[in-house]
């Protein structure tokens, strides 16, 4: 009997112990809403959960999605500010959809614009441990994930598409840590300022390119690469790390790892125009196969030291960046976020075991 006792009381000790291991059990007191497709949550739907916001919410909202495949076209308007996505994994919570330009629904043409699975045009939104993904396959542009708002941060979230898979719409200010981009064209395009901090960037077609920026005239910074690791499929070469979509894009990579599928020339023009003329392309000591600088097309720079100097989150996220659109300075603040330590502290980072 007594033995039996123990027996009962530490399986007890056990379940309990394991459940305080899962992400959600960790995070319940941040919790407003929890989506499962099972019923078990507050929503069945990403959407439904959103909606359940307050229109121009000004307390962070906290979202947690269980594992499962979400068959939606999300829509997270200007009114739903202050919202945070979690995930319970990120292999495990897809958000999926399959629209392209050009495809007919409705009686309306889908456009790039309005191909995305999930689109964020709020500010102050944050998604971590998930996945945004458009399956529509190599037919032309398709975006997985559109932001348009300022201050959003994607932490340990993938992004997977083939052509224009990221789309920074607005001039605005994104910063990407420790994320996870696929796709074929362009597909990390727009003209916002975005930091990538030890992102892993994937190519999967031969002779293409990974960014194609539209950096405004009078904005200082437009895509900066801190510490991340370029590679591509097998087989894939002669690929370009961008072209200028507009005149006055700018994107620049630092201490990043570069395999062998990058074109020698680095970069390349937007054929029927002259903007390579008026953009600004860079690198700084950045290293593997693909890092050799001695055979770069001429217009492009390696950034000096003291040129160097000026790229630090707080130049980059600052008002002077953009003085007609933002209107103070921001810095993320990931490690003074509970959220970010107890989500940190569950998962292991893209690039650890690379």
């Amino acid at each position: 009997m007594i033995r039996s006792f123990f027996s009962i009381t530490l399986f007890i000790i056990l379940c309990c112990s394991v459940k305080a291991q899962t992400l959600e059990a960790k995070l319940t007191p941040w919790i407003d809403i929890v989506v499962a497709q099972d019923g078990t949550g507050s929503t069945t739907t990403v959407q439904e959960a959103i909606n359940l916001i307050p229109n121009k919410n000004s307390k962070r909202k906290i979202i947690f999605i269980r594992n499962g495949v979400y068959r939606e076209k999300i829509l997270l308007d200007t009114t739903k500010n202050n919202i945070t996505l979690i995930g319970e994994s990120a292999e495990g919570v897809i958000l999926v959809w399959d629209h392209y330009s050009g495809r007919v629904v409705n009686g309306d043409t889908i456009t790039t614009s309005t191909s995305f699975s999930f689109a964020v045009d709020a500010s102050d939104f944050t998604a971590m441990n998930l996945t945004f993904k458009n399956s529509a396959g190599p037919v032309g542009q398709a975006v997985a994930l559109r932001t348009h708002g300022d201050r959003q941060t994607l932490y340990h979230v993938k992004l997977i598409g083939h052509q224009d898979t990221y789309y920074s719409r607005g001039p605005y200010r994104n910063y990407l840590k420790d994320c996870y981009i696929e796709g074929t064209t362009d597909y990390i395009f727009g003209r916002s300022t975005v930091v990538f901090d030890s992102c892993h960037i994937h190519s999967l077609k031969t002779g293409s390119y990974i960014t194609a920026a539209s950096t405004e005239s009078d904005t200082r910074f437009g895509y900066v690469f801190f510490n991340s690791r370029f590679t591509a499929a097998p087989e894939i070469e002669r690929v370009s790390l961008g072209r200028p979509w507009r005149p006055f894009a700018k994107t620049v990579i630092i201490h990043s790892f570069l395999d062998g599928f990058i074109n020698p020339e680095g970069w390349s023009i937007w054929r029927g125009n002259e903007n390579h003329r008026t953009c600004y392309y860079a690198e700084y000591e950045n290293f593997g196969p693909g890092a050799e600088t001695v055979n770069r097309i001429d217009w492009s720079h390696q950034l000096t030291d003291v040129e160097m100097n000026q790229y630090t989150l707080e130049n980059i996220f600052s008002k002077n960046t953009n003085p007609s659109n933002l209107s103070s300075d921001w810095l993320p603040r990931l490690k003074s976020d509970p959220v970010y330590l107890i989500v940190n502290a569950h998962v292991q980072g893209f690039l650890d075991n690379e």
